[in-house]
């Protein structure tokens, strides 16, 4: 097992290879991660809404970390654990440029993983189970999602990718993959079950709830006022507060805590 020293020291190389790799390999990588958060999504979604209530909600939570676990263990490149790429920039060893572009890159790949993902939950009638329970539960859930105020969604934002990054984070103490997935599988089930906000995977939850609208059927399983449900509500509302609050939690409260503490040169 790595320790937290050796994880930060171990990180270094990593974020360097994250900030110069080729565009088209972080865009397709972006893609993938895309797509399993968005499938993790889709599994979580289901389960709750085969149960009722808090019940349901716990259960969802359980089945959420698999997105983490597929983006780690098959490998991809997901834009909230790449925050922790201001470890490499702190140590000089990759440019505030290439941290940018990653994310850039990264953050549109994964929109694309994940609108793919939730036009296919519509197209495919996925949403019909449980007699049409899972196409209300959708669009309640994006119905929720932009009815935050901007503070909310932002500070909500902060407090996931915290527990994201350290997921992230204490994969990388374990050698082995069965010790990387009982690693990151608690922060991810706590920030699911806290309702806490994460982009990449707003960007599922979001859309399946306004291409669910577009079905008439599903829209009238909804039980949330969805007049507010847009486009322009999801982006403006949500996913760009959430996204700075994921800036600012995985890599200011994780990336450059654990720099300070354990790569930061001591002053004589």
């Amino acid at each position: 097992m790595n320790s937290p020293a050796e994880i930060a020291k171990n990180y270094v190389p990593i974020g360097k290879g994250k900030a110069s790799m080729k565009a088209s390999k972080l865009f397709i990588l972006g893609i993938m991660a895309g797509i399993f958060i968005a499938i993790a999504g889709v599994g979580a979604s289901t389960a709750s809404a085969s149960l009722s209530g808090s019940v349901g909600k716990l259960v969802g939570a359980c089945v959420f970390p698999a997105g983490l676990t597929l983006v780690i263990l098959a490998g991809s490149e997901l834009f909230t654990g790449n925050c922790l790429i201001i470890i490499s920039v702190l140590e000089k060893e990759a440019s505030i440029v290439g941290m940018l572009r990653n994310w850039v890159i990264v953050y549109i790949g994964n929109f694309v993983g994940s609108i793919f993902v939730a036009w296919g939950m519509t197209a495919c009638h996925q949403l019909s189970l449980f007699d049409g329970a899972l196409a209300g539960a959708t669009i309640n859930t994006a119905v929720a999602k932009v009815s935050m105020s901007f503070g909310d969604a932002f500070l909500k934002g902060i407090f996931c990718n915290m527990l994201v990054c350290l997921a992230v984070w204490l994969a990388f103490a374990s050698k082995t993959a069965a010790g990387k997935i009982a690693a990151l599988f608690y922060p991810i089930m706590v920030f699911v079950v806290s309702g806490f906000e994460h982009s990449v995977a707003n960007m599922f939850y979001g859309p399946a709830g306004l291409f669910a609208m577009t079905n008439a059927d599903y829209a009238a399983k909804a039980t949330a006022d969805t007049a507010n449900l847009t486009w322009g509500a999801f982006f403006v509302k949500n996913l760009i507060p959430v996204t700075l609050g994921n800036i600012v939690g995985g890599a200011v409260f994780v990336g450059l805590v654990y720099w300070f503490i354990y790569l930061k040169k001591d002053e004589k």
